[in-house]
Protein backbone atom coordinates (compact mmCIF):
# COMPACT_ATOMS: atom_id res chain seq x y z
CA UNK A 1 0.00 0.00 0.00
CA UNK A 2 1.45 3.15 -0.95
CA UNK A 3 0.70 6.04 1.77
CA UNK A 4 1.51 10.07 1.21
CA UNK A 5 1.94 12.01 4.50
CA UNK A 6 1.22 16.04 3.79
CA UNK A 7 2.68 18.24 5.91
CA UNK A 8 3.46 22.04 5.26
CA UNK A 9 4.22 22.87 8.62
CA UNK A 10 6.08 25.16 10.74
CA UNK A 11 9.96 25.06 11.62
CA UNK A 12 9.16 23.75 15.42
CA UNK A 13 5.53 22.12 16.94
CA UNK A 14 4.04 19.79 18.62
CA UNK A 15 1.55 18.63 15.81
CA UNK A 16 5.40 18.74 13.38
CA UNK A 17 6.92 16.54 16.10
CA UNK A 18 4.36 14.00 15.78
CA UNK A 19 4.49 14.27 12.12
CA UNK A 20 7.88 12.74 12.59
CA UNK A 21 7.58 10.14 15.49
CA UNK A 22 4.53 8.67 13.30
CA UNK A 23 5.88 8.72 9.96
CA UNK A 24 9.04 7.11 11.00
CA UNK A 25 6.76 4.23 13.06
CA UNK A 26 5.11 3.43 9.81
CA UNK A 27 8.02 3.25 8.19
CA UNK A 28 8.87 -0.32 10.06
CA UNK A 29 5.41 -1.41 8.81
CA UNK A 30 6.28 -3.98 5.55
CA UNK A 31 2.79 -3.63 4.00
CA UNK A 32 3.45 0.11 3.31
CA UNK A 33 5.55 1.96 1.34
CA UNK A 34 5.64 5.74 2.54
CA UNK A 35 6.79 9.00 1.21
CA UNK A 36 6.40 12.32 3.26
CA UNK A 37 5.96 15.37 1.33
CA UNK A 38 6.39 18.67 3.52
CA UNK A 39 7.52 22.28 3.60
CA UNK A 40 11.13 22.39 2.99
CA UNK A 41 12.87 22.42 6.66
CA UNK A 42 15.70 21.03 6.04
CA UNK A 43 16.34 19.40 10.14
CA UNK A 44 13.15 17.57 9.17
CA UNK A 45 13.43 16.62 6.26
CA UNK A 46 16.62 15.31 6.85
CA UNK A 47 16.10 13.80 10.48
CA UNK A 48 13.50 11.46 7.90
CA UNK A 49 15.52 10.47 5.54
CA UNK A 50 18.24 9.70 8.34
CA UNK A 51 15.49 7.06 9.24
CA UNK A 52 14.97 6.16 5.86
CA UNK A 53 11.99 7.68 5.24
CA UNK A 54 11.53 8.76 1.60
CA UNK A 55 11.13 12.33 1.96
CA UNK A 56 10.32 15.57 -0.44
CA UNK A 57 10.63 19.02 0.37
CA UNK A 58 8.59 21.86 -0.33
CA UNK A 59 7.69 25.51 -0.54
CA UNK A 60 4.03 25.57 0.08
CA UNK A 61 3.14 29.09 -0.23
CA UNK A 62 0.23 30.75 -0.33
CA UNK A 63 -2.96 30.12 -3.09
CA UNK A 64 -0.85 32.84 -5.36
CA UNK A 65 2.01 30.52 -5.63
CA UNK A 66 0.97 28.33 -8.28
CA UNK A 67 4.32 27.12 -9.15
CA UNK A 68 4.83 26.06 -5.94
CA UNK A 69 1.38 24.15 -5.99
CA UNK A 70 1.57 22.30 -9.39
CA UNK A 71 5.63 21.36 -8.31
CA UNK A 72 3.59 19.69 -4.99
CA UNK A 73 0.37 18.53 -6.84
CA UNK A 74 2.59 16.53 -9.78
CA UNK A 75 5.62 15.05 -6.95
CA UNK A 76 1.93 13.46 -5.65
CA UNK A 77 0.59 12.43 -8.87
CA UNK A 78 4.14 10.56 -9.56
CA UNK A 79 4.30 8.99 -6.47
CA UNK A 80 0.33 7.38 -7.21
CA UNK A 81 -0.39 6.92 -3.50
CA UNK A 82 -3.67 4.79 -2.58
CA UNK A 83 -3.84 7.04 0.03
CA UNK A 84 -3.12 10.26 1.61
CA UNK A 85 -3.18 11.86 4.87
CA UNK A 86 -2.85 15.51 5.48
CA UNK A 87 -1.67 17.41 8.84
CA UNK A 88 -3.38 20.72 9.65
CA UNK A 89 -4.89 23.86 7.33
CA UNK A 90 -1.98 24.54 4.31
CA UNK A 91 -1.46 20.60 3.92
CA UNK A 92 -5.17 19.80 3.65
CA UNK A 93 -6.32 22.84 1.60
CA UNK A 94 -3.44 22.66 -0.73
CA UNK A 95 -4.11 18.62 -1.59
CA UNK A 96 -7.15 18.02 -3.95
CA UNK A 97 -8.92 15.24 -4.16
CA UNK A 98 -7.94 12.22 -6.51
CA UNK A 99 -8.45 8.83 -7.14
CA UNK A 100 -6.47 7.79 -3.60
CA UNK A 101 -8.02 7.55 -0.46
CA UNK A 102 -7.84 11.22 1.23
CA UNK A 103 -7.68 11.50 4.77
CA UNK A 104 -7.34 14.67 6.86
CA UNK A 105 -6.17 14.07 10.27
CA UNK A 106 -7.07 17.35 12.69
CA UNK A 107 -4.80 17.61 16.15
CA UNK A 108 -7.02 20.67 16.71
CA UNK A 109 -10.51 22.23 16.51
CA UNK A 110 -9.84 23.71 12.85
CA UNK A 111 -11.71 25.76 10.56
CA UNK A 112 -13.15 22.89 8.48
CA UNK A 113 -13.68 24.59 5.46
CA UNK A 114 -9.73 22.76 4.68
CA UNK A 115 -10.80 19.49 5.36
CA UNK A 116 -14.18 19.19 3.59
CA UNK A 117 -12.81 17.52 0.61
CA UNK A 118 -11.65 14.43 2.43
CA UNK A 119 -12.90 11.52 2.33
CA UNK A 120 -12.54 10.35 5.53
CA UNK A 121 -11.23 12.27 9.03
CA UNK A 122 -9.23 11.23 11.88
CA UNK A 123 -9.34 13.04 15.36
CA UNK A 124 -7.07 12.31 17.87
CA UNK A 125 -9.69 13.39 20.84
CA UNK A 126 -13.69 12.75 21.11
CA UNK A 127 -14.31 16.22 21.68
CA UNK A 128 -11.74 16.87 17.64
CA UNK A 129 -14.44 14.27 16.67
CA UNK A 130 -17.62 15.53 17.73
CA UNK A 131 -16.33 18.81 16.19
CA UNK A 132 -15.97 17.50 12.52
CA UNK A 133 -19.16 15.47 12.76
CA UNK A 134 -21.14 18.55 14.45
CA UNK A 135 -19.75 20.06 11.55
CA UNK A 136 -21.31 18.19 8.91
CA UNK A 137 -18.85 15.12 8.58
CA UNK A 138 -20.22 12.26 8.25
CA UNK A 139 -20.06 10.12 11.48
CA UNK A 140 -19.20 6.68 9.85
CA UNK A 141 -16.18 8.40 8.36
CA UNK A 142 -14.51 9.82 11.47
CA UNK A 143 -12.10 8.18 13.27
CA UNK A 144 -10.27 8.40 16.68
CA UNK A 145 -6.94 7.67 17.45
CA UNK A 146 -4.61 9.57 19.86
CA UNK A 147 -0.88 10.39 19.51
CA UNK A 148 1.84 9.16 21.09
CA UNK A 149 4.84 10.25 23.34
CA UNK A 150 8.37 10.51 21.93
CA UNK A 151 9.37 7.41 23.74
CA UNK A 152 13.54 8.30 23.48
CA UNK A 153 15.06 6.99 26.94
CA UNK A 154 16.50 10.53 28.46
CA UNK A 155 18.87 11.10 30.76
CA UNK A 156 18.04 14.34 33.55
CA UNK A 157 19.92 17.20 33.71
CA UNK A 158 21.13 18.89 36.82
CA UNK A 159 18.40 20.88 38.72
CA UNK A 160 21.08 23.59 39.48
CA UNK A 161 20.42 24.24 35.56
CA UNK A 162 19.33 27.67 34.35
CA UNK A 163 20.62 28.89 36.91
CA UNK A 164 17.77 27.05 39.53
CA UNK A 165 18.66 27.05 43.35
CA UNK A 166 19.39 23.13 43.68
CA UNK A 167 16.88 22.66 46.88
CA UNK A 168 14.10 24.58 45.49
CA UNK A 169 10.81 22.60 43.84
CA UNK A 170 10.67 22.61 39.70
CA UNK A 171 7.83 23.16 37.73
CA UNK A 172 8.10 22.72 34.24
CA UNK A 173 5.64 24.25 31.68
CA UNK A 174 6.20 23.82 28.01
CA UNK A 175 4.11 25.03 24.97
CA UNK A 176 3.95 28.14 22.62
CA UNK A 177 3.34 30.83 24.31
CA UNK A 178 0.13 32.15 23.26
CA UNK A 179 -3.42 32.99 24.84
CA UNK A 180 -4.54 29.40 24.84
CA UNK A 181 -2.09 28.26 26.64
CA UNK A 182 -2.78 29.90 29.52
CA UNK A 183 0.84 30.53 30.99
CA UNK A 184 -0.22 33.88 32.52
CA UNK A 185 -2.73 31.91 34.78
CA UNK A 186 0.21 30.14 35.98
CA UNK A 187 2.59 32.59 36.51
CA UNK A 188 -0.12 34.45 39.12
CA UNK A 189 -0.50 30.91 40.19
CA UNK A 190 3.03 30.99 41.54
CA UNK A 191 2.97 33.83 43.79
CA UNK A 192 0.55 30.98 45.89
CA UNK A 193 3.10 28.05 45.45
CA UNK A 194 6.34 28.68 48.06
CA UNK A 195 9.58 28.18 47.00
CA UNK A 196 9.35 26.93 43.32
CA UNK A 197 11.14 27.42 40.62
CA UNK A 198 9.21 27.51 37.53
CA UNK A 199 10.70 26.31 33.90
CA UNK A 200 9.02 27.55 30.68
CA UNK A 201 10.16 26.73 27.83
CA UNK A 202 8.66 27.94 24.83
CA UNK A 203 8.76 30.66 22.59
CA UNK A 204 5.86 32.78 20.69
CA UNK A 205 3.80 36.00 20.18
CA UNK A 206 3.22 36.31 24.21
CA UNK A 207 6.62 36.07 25.79
CA UNK A 208 7.38 39.69 25.78
CA UNK A 209 3.69 40.54 27.56
CA UNK A 210 4.28 37.09 30.14
CA UNK A 211 7.92 38.45 30.66
CA UNK A 212 6.39 42.06 31.65
CA UNK A 213 3.72 39.84 33.98
CA UNK A 214 6.47 37.92 35.63
CA UNK A 215 7.76 41.48 36.55
CA UNK A 216 5.22 42.53 37.90
CA UNK A 217 4.20 39.82 39.74
CA UNK A 218 7.75 40.01 41.76
CA UNK A 219 8.37 36.73 40.16
CA UNK A 220 11.43 37.33 37.81
CA UNK A 221 13.87 35.65 40.43
CA UNK A 222 11.36 32.18 40.19
CA UNK A 223 11.15 31.95 36.62
CA UNK A 224 13.59 30.43 33.52
CA UNK A 225 11.86 31.71 30.16
CA UNK A 226 14.16 28.87 28.07
CA UNK A 227 12.48 29.47 24.73
CA UNK A 228 12.25 26.77 22.50
CA UNK A 229 13.13 23.06 23.55
CA UNK A 230 13.75 19.92 21.51
CA UNK A 231 14.56 18.30 25.09
CA UNK A 232 11.24 18.88 26.66
CA UNK A 233 11.05 14.88 27.83
CA UNK A 234 14.88 15.27 29.40
CA UNK A 235 13.32 18.46 31.29
CA UNK A 236 10.42 16.17 32.32
CA UNK A 237 12.93 13.61 33.76
CA UNK A 238 14.37 16.82 35.73
CA UNK A 239 11.52 18.04 38.01
CA UNK A 240 9.19 17.33 40.76
CA UNK A 241 6.21 18.07 38.62
CA UNK A 242 4.28 19.29 34.63
CA UNK A 243 1.40 21.94 34.54
CA UNK A 244 -0.42 21.97 31.38
CA UNK A 245 -2.58 25.33 32.48
CA UNK A 246 -3.95 25.87 28.79
CA UNK A 247 -7.69 27.78 27.88
CA UNK A 248 -7.88 25.31 24.61
CA UNK A 249 -6.15 22.09 24.16
CA UNK A 250 -6.84 19.33 21.41
CA UNK A 251 -5.49 16.46 23.17
CA UNK A 252 -2.27 18.10 24.75
CA UNK A 253 0.28 15.53 23.72
CA UNK A 254 2.42 16.69 26.58
CA UNK A 255 0.06 14.82 28.54
CA UNK A 256 1.42 11.03 26.92
CA UNK A 257 4.78 12.99 27.21
CA UNK A 258 4.36 13.33 30.98
CA UNK A 259 3.06 9.80 31.24
CA UNK A 260 5.45 8.72 29.23
CA UNK A 261 8.17 9.91 31.13
CA UNK A 262 6.77 9.27 34.63
CA UNK A 263 6.20 13.26 35.38
CA UNK A 264 3.58 13.90 37.30
CA UNK A 265 0.87 16.08 35.32
CA UNK A 266 -1.32 18.79 36.91
CA UNK A 267 -3.75 20.13 33.99
CA UNK A 268 -6.92 21.91 33.07
CA UNK A 269 -10.14 21.11 32.15
CA UNK A 270 -9.37 22.17 28.71
CA UNK A 271 -10.87 19.74 25.80
CA UNK A 272 -8.04 17.68 25.55
CA UNK A 273 -6.19 17.26 29.20
CA UNK A 274 -10.33 16.72 30.74
CA UNK A 275 -11.11 13.72 28.09
CA UNK A 276 -7.62 12.08 29.07
CA UNK A 277 -6.91 12.86 32.48
CA UNK A 278 -8.55 10.28 35.11
CA UNK A 279 -8.22 13.07 38.42
CA UNK A 280 -6.62 11.86 41.23
CA UNK A 281 -5.26 8.83 39.02
CA UNK A 282 -3.41 9.37 36.18
CA UNK A 283 -2.76 13.38 37.16
CA UNK A 284 -4.85 16.33 38.79
CA UNK A 285 -7.39 18.25 36.85
CA UNK A 286 -8.49 21.79 37.55
CA UNK A 287 -10.94 24.86 36.39
CA UNK A 288 -9.45 26.23 33.40
CA UNK A 289 -8.14 29.58 34.32
CA UNK A 290 -8.82 29.72 37.90
CA UNK A 291 -5.70 30.39 39.68
CA UNK A 292 -6.19 29.60 43.46
CA UNK A 293 -7.52 26.07 42.61
CA UNK A 294 -4.36 25.35 39.68
CA UNK A 295 -1.55 26.61 43.13
CA UNK A 296 -3.65 24.15 45.55
CA UNK A 297 -3.26 20.81 43.07
CA UNK A 298 0.34 21.93 42.57
CA UNK A 299 1.14 22.50 46.44
CA UNK A 300 -0.56 19.59 47.27
CA UNK A 301 1.43 17.27 45.02
CA UNK A 302 4.66 18.96 45.71
CA UNK A 303 3.99 18.73 49.53
CA UNK A 304 2.97 14.85 49.21
CA UNK A 305 5.82 12.89 47.45
CA UNK A 306 4.18 9.16 48.52
CA UNK A 307 1.06 10.09 46.35
CA UNK A 308 2.86 11.84 43.70
CA UNK A 309 4.73 8.97 42.93
CA UNK A 310 1.57 6.42 43.03
CA UNK A 311 0.02 8.75 40.65
CA UNK A 312 2.80 8.36 38.41
CA UNK A 313 3.07 4.56 38.08
CA UNK A 314 -0.39 4.37 37.24
CA UNK A 315 0.04 6.89 34.67
CA UNK A 316 2.30 5.30 33.13
CA UNK A 317 0.90 2.00 33.23
CA UNK A 318 -2.45 3.37 31.62
CA UNK A 319 0.20 5.52 28.43
CA UNK A 320 1.75 1.44 27.94
CA UNK A 321 -1.62 -0.12 27.94
CA UNK A 322 -2.74 2.64 25.73
CA UNK A 323 -1.17 5.00 24.05
CA UNK A 324 2.58 3.31 23.69
CA UNK A 325 4.29 3.68 20.52
CA UNK A 326 3.25 0.04 18.87
CA UNK A 327 0.15 0.53 19.67
CA UNK A 328 -0.76 3.84 18.24
CA UNK A 329 1.47 2.69 15.15
CA UNK A 330 -0.87 -0.29 14.53
CA UNK A 331 -3.88 1.48 14.50
CA UNK A 332 -2.82 3.56 12.11
CA UNK A 333 -1.67 1.18 9.68
CA UNK A 334 -4.78 -0.47 10.26
CA UNK A 335 -6.97 2.12 9.60
CA UNK A 336 -5.09 3.16 6.42
CA UNK A 337 -5.65 -1.08 5.18
CA UNK A 338 -9.47 -0.26 6.41
CA UNK A 339 -9.68 2.65 4.19
CA UNK A 340 -8.37 1.42 1.36
CA UNK A 341 -10.50 -1.60 1.01
CA UNK A 342 -13.85 0.16 1.69
CA UNK A 343 -12.91 2.85 -0.96
CA UNK A 344 -14.45 6.23 -1.77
Amino acid sequence: MRVAQILAGAPQGGAENMYVRLVKGLNTCEQLQQKAFLRNHEHRVNDLRAAGVDAEGFRFGGPLNLIDRISYIRALKKFDPDLVMTWMNRASGSTPSGKYILTSRLGHYYDLKYYRHADYWVGISKGICNHLVNGGMPANRVFQIPNFADETPVTPISRASFDTPPDQPIILAAGRLHVNKAFDTLLKALQHIPAATLWLAGAGPEEASLKTLCEDLGLTNRVRFLGWRSDVTTLMASVDLFVCPSRYEGLGSIVMESWAHQCLIVATNSEGPGEVIEHGVTGLVTPVDEVLPLAAAVNEMLNNPEQRAEIVAKAFAHYQAHYAREIIVQQYSQLYSDLVARGK
